[in-house]
């Protein structure tokens, strides 16, 4: 594992410094993530895609497995337009796009989770799955059934919190600019 945390902010990006973030973190541009949010990558990067939104005491976490090492190759991918509400706490090992991951819910390392699923408040995935898309997880039992609508759009959420986080909270500068990085040929 590297010893050092290689965090990349891209421009647009809302990044309280009071959220924990450990590894090789990438936020694409348009990302919120709150106070008190903890990101670790110690089995890989973690590349967030565009305006996800993570928030109070949410944890997203890449794990190393039992025996193994920090790779750089282990990339956890996260789609854009997903949604990690209060206290959740996500292992997965792929979510695609448009997710909302309720407070309070649990998502295991073995999970895949495709595109516009919602996992339930309070929901504990353990087991090794594959959701299909648009996949809703609900109820004490966590039955699944196909969501009837396409998920809504959180850009008005996302404004308004890059216009009120910065009045209250203390911002870590976007650092990384994807044009300048690219080679002259």
């Amino acid at each position: 594992m590297p010893t050092e945390n290689n965090i990349k902010i891209l421009p647009k990006s809302v990044v309280c410094e009071e959220s924990t973030l450990r590894g090789d973190i990438t936020f694409s541009s348009g990302c919120v993530v709150h106070p008190s949010a903890t990101i670790i990558a110690d089995a890989g990067p973690i590349i967030l895609g565009e305006n996800c939104i993570v928030e109070e005491y949410a944890t997203i976490a890449h794990r190393l497995a039992d025996g193994a090492s920090w790779d750089a190759n282990n990339i956890l991918s996260i789609g854009s337009h997903n949604v990690f509400e209060v206290g959740c706490t996500v292992e997965a090992a792929r979510i695609g796009d448009k997710n909302v991951f309720e407070s309070k819910c649990f998502v295991g390392r073995g999970v895949t989770v495709s595109s516009g699923c919602v996992i339930g408040a309070g929901i504990q995935m353990r087991t090794v799955q594959l959701m299909p898309e648009n996949t809703i997880v609900y109820g004490q039992q966590a039955l699944q059934r196909e969501a009837i609508e396409k998920q809504g759009s959180q850009t008005l959420q996302i404004d308004f919190l890059r216009k009120v986080l910065p009045n209250y909270h203390h911002l870590r500068k976007p650092n990384y600019d994807p044009k300048k990085a690219r080679s002259v040929v």
